[in-house]
């Protein structure tokens, strides 16, 4: 099983040196899991070698345009391609409703001679509170972060916590720093790829890397970052971390030394 970086900027990166998080994971016989699907993933997609063709399933994290604001390029594209199946849509119940009522709607509710839901276009797999999804029988865990708190309620946002080949990983997504609620799973996990932000001027809601600086070296020393700014970035390396992902890095989870909780990645 891989993971490949198919971008691994932040939601405003331009230009096609990097584009936005979003990754796909791809199992030994090529079947594919999209983890978020951004604005931009036609381009990413094509300049991976990969097309809608490639996409029969895909994780939402939450609703923000880099992670969802793809899904109509791809409704579109498979409804309307003979050779493609309605693609299995996985995510929590809690963005469900609104992600077709306050995401998708607007472009997608009228095509001609017929009015439309989501379920038109997706097979749509809620998961409940506290419950699971299974792909390729892998478990995924859906792990509820804090992204963005208005004041009165916090926005509804879901990491990913699974095993394969052995291997404990857990994708964060889009997160402020809440070391408190997410200890359990940074010790658990063997590998963490972290939301990380390194903007001159934080945002407050993504975790900063000079936050990050300040975690324990035992979480460090297995955590990449990834959904940084364009720009400069510090030496994660010699701060302690694995480093930071480029776009099209590929992680071979076969490849995991699970004694130097390091893992070996290759250039896409």
């Amino acid at each position: 099983m891989k993971l490949i970086f198919l971008g691994s900027g932040s939601a405003f990166t331009v230009g096609a040196d990097n584009f936005q998080s979003n990754m796909l994971l791809v199992s030994e016989e090529g079947h594919k899991l999209l983890i978020d699907c951004g604005s931009d993933i036609r381009f990413s997609l094509h300049t991976a070698g990969f097309s809608h063709l490639d996409i029969t399933d895909i994780y939402i994290s939450h609703l923000h345009t880099d992670h969802a604001g793809g899904l109509e390029y791809i409704g579109f594209a498979t409804k309307f391609d003979p050779r493609c199946d309605k693609p299995n849509l996985y995510l929590s119940s809690a963005l469900s409703n609104e992600l077709w009522e306050r995401t998708l709607s607007g472009g997608m509710r009228h095509i001609e001679g017929e009015i439309v839901d989501i379920n038109s276009f997706f097979e749509v797999k809620k998961v409940e509170p506290n419950n699971s999804f299974y792909w390729q029988e892998i478990e995924f865990k859906p792990i509820k972060v804090v992204h963005i708190n208005n004041g009165y309620y916090i926005m509804p946002s879901f990491g990913l916590f699974f095993e394969v080949d052995k291997v404990k990983v857990f994708v964060t997504t889009d997160t402020q720093l809440c070391l408190e609620q997410l200890e359990e799973f940074y010790e658990q996990a063997e590998i963490i790829f972290q939301d990380c932000e390194t903007s001159s001027f934080p945002t407050k809601v993504h975790a900063h890397y000079n936050q990050l600086l300040k975690l324990p070296e035992a979480i460090k020393r297995k955590m990449w970052l990834y959904g940084y700014q364009p720009g400069a970035l510090p030496d994660a390396k010699k701060d302690g971390f694995c480093g930071f992902v480029k776009r099209g890095e590929i992680f071979e989870f076969s490849d995991f030394l699970s004694t130097s909780a390091s893992l070996k990645s290759a250039k896409l």
